[in-house]
């Protein structure tokens, strides 16, 4: 057993929270690229755009994170390509952050009364134009709060990555029981690390709500 002070488990924690910022940071950034990426083409009506991407939202959305994190784990593999628990785990949560974020976005969007699709489209304004300056403008506000309140979702989620050995805060607090045998304190800690993460984004989401509503 080695002896870990209370400062030592944070200061090693600390260190793995940085990997675990990082990880939620390219899957909210990168789901978010794809998502809107997929939120547009499910709204230019194109034939079979709709039912593709329902299908690969209901896919990421109807399977748990977990066997997708194994799936690209092992699945990347496959192809004769050596990856890492770092790319895994990105890979995984920015597709699947993606499913939630065009769904989050598309109710959004649907929100907008039709009216302001007919008056844009009255003005003679393309189907890009449309959404730019009358639709996604609107749409935005309704959105920013519960896309913010999901990244709480999506920092939660990085704790899984553990399973294919990403090294972050439930990994390390892991390593950290399995030297100290302090399994109370370890966890203990390791909570309170991922309540001063999840917290605030919760706050600065109710707040934007809030703010939003307000205007």
């Amino acid at each position: 057993m080695v002896d870990f002070s209370i400062w030592d488990i944070f200061r090693n924690l600390l260190l793995a929270g940085r990997w675990t910022v990082a990880l939620s940071l390219i899957a909210f950034i990168g789901g978010g690229l794809v998502g809107l990426a997929l939120l547009v083409l499910r709204l230019t009506k194109l034939p079979m755009a709709d039912k593709l991407v329902g299908g690969y939202v209901q896919l990421f959305q109807g399977t748990p994170l977990l066997m997708q994190l194994f799936l690209s784990y092992f699945g990347i593999a496959l192809f004769g390509i050596n990856t890492s628990a770092w790319v895994a785990a990105a890979v995984a949560l920015t597709l699947y952050t993606s499913a939630f974020l065009t769904e989050i976005w598309r109710g959004c969007v649907n929100a907008i009364p039709k009216g302001q699709w007919e008056a844009a489209e009255s003005l003679a304004l393309n189907f890009g134009e449309q959404l730019r300056y009358v639709v996604l403008p609107q749409a935005v506000k309704i959105a920013v709060p519960p896309t913010v309140g999901f990244l709480v979702q999506v920092i939660k989620g990085t704790a899984l990555a553990s399973v294919i050995g990403f090294v972050e805060l439930t990994k390390a607090g892991t390593m950290i029981t399995n030297a100290t045998f302090k399994p109370f304190l370890v966890y203990s800690c390791l909570a309170l690390m991922y309540f001063a993460l999840c917290f605030p984004v919760s706050l600065l989401a109710r707040r934007l709500e809030r703010k939003l509503n307000h205007g």
